[in-house]
């Protein structure tokens, strides 16, 4: 038969030609047999990466509703507006924290135990979101007073990278803190590719924080961070060194990163590792590597530190 005029013909014809069943049975081994790397070693539902982008969508704009919104809402539909928003969020939230729940670390529970405790988290989640609005106005606040290039409140939601990583930071958080740890590091992730900034859904962070450019920001999984801190681009805050169990495994969940105290400035470039407090009203300079805690307000640059190392 002549397949050559039958373009869906044709690629089936040249789909057989590849041999692909080798390869799928291949697949197939390497999946269920040899390299068996399910959770639990089932196949589950996995938390939806565009739901999530879709409920972050909507949850910001419950949050600020003219500017992540619709730019033209009377006093008479704002409320509606918003509570429609966070009903299609929360509705789709509830679904994707049941899937999450699944990979936790706790003994296995039925479907109904953890829809059941899906709609508890969700329930909380949604009442904390005022209190985390407030804080989320003390950031945008702190960017403004702290970047002479802005111009307006509106500029800093619209176009600030840093902005949109701490809103989305402080959604991941409070899941974290509810107990949903997959999908707080999903938010996490999202927030990550849209902005370049990485900032752990478990660290601790409190109000008026402000990222100023925000490439290449790291913020790691067991970092506090006080009030009034202020971070530039390529800042990271990670761990020195990574213990491990006589058997080699890494050791989990025990405090490696940063405390940084109030009225801190991190200037571009600087890495500072390890569980390690920076004082408050301390300046860190640009590119400098600190492995010490530092008493409150030290200001130690480049040259500084260049100036121990010859000692």
């Amino acid at each position: 038969m002549d397949t050559s005029n039958t373009p869906e013909l044709s690629a089936l014809a040249d789909t057989a030609g590849l041999g692909l069943g080798t390869v799928v049975a291949g697949l197939r081994t390497s999946r269920e047999v040899t390299h068996k790397i399910r959770h639990r070693g089932e196949i589950r539902e996995l938390p939806s990466r565009e739901a999530m982008q879709e409920v972050l969508k909507k949850l910001t704009a419950a949050l600020f509703p003219t500017h992540y919104g619709h730019t033209i809402l009377s006093d008479e539909t704002i409320d509606y507006f918003v509570g429609s928003q966070l009903n299609a969020a929360l509705s789709v939230l509830g679904e994707q924290v049941r899937r999450g729940l699944y990979f936790g670390v706790d003994e296995p529970e039925d479907d109904e135990q953890l829809r059941a405790r899906a709609a508890v988290i969700t329930r909380e989640f949604a009442h904390q979101l005022p209190a985390i609005r407030d804080v989320l106005v003390s950031d945008i606040q702190a960017a403004y007073h702290g970047d002479p290039a802005a111009s307006s409140v509106s500029e800093i939601l619209l176009c600030y990278p840093g902005t949109t990583a701490i809103i989305y930071h402080r959604l991941a958080h409070a899941l974290h803190r509810l107990g949903s740890p997959l999908l707080a590091r999903l938010i996490s992730d999202i927030a990550h590719s849209a902005t370049g900034i990485d900032i752990h859904p478990a660290a601790q962070i409190a109000g008026s924080f402000f990222i100023d450019h925000g490439t290449g920001v790291v913020i790691g999984e067991t970092t506090i961070i006080g009030r009034n801190v202020r971070l530039y681009q390529q800042v990271t805050l990670g761990a020195k060194r990574f213990p491990t169990e006589p058997d080699g495994a890494l050791v989990k969940g025990i405090p490696r990163h940063p405390i940084v105290e109030d009225d801190v400035v991190i200037y571009a470039g600087a890495t500072v590792l390890g569980r390690i407090t920076i004082g408050q009203g301390s300046v860190i300079g640009g590119n400098v590597w600190l492995t010490h805690g530092v008493p409150a307000g030290s200001n130690i640059s480049q040259a500084e530190m260049l100036s121990d190392c010859t000692r």
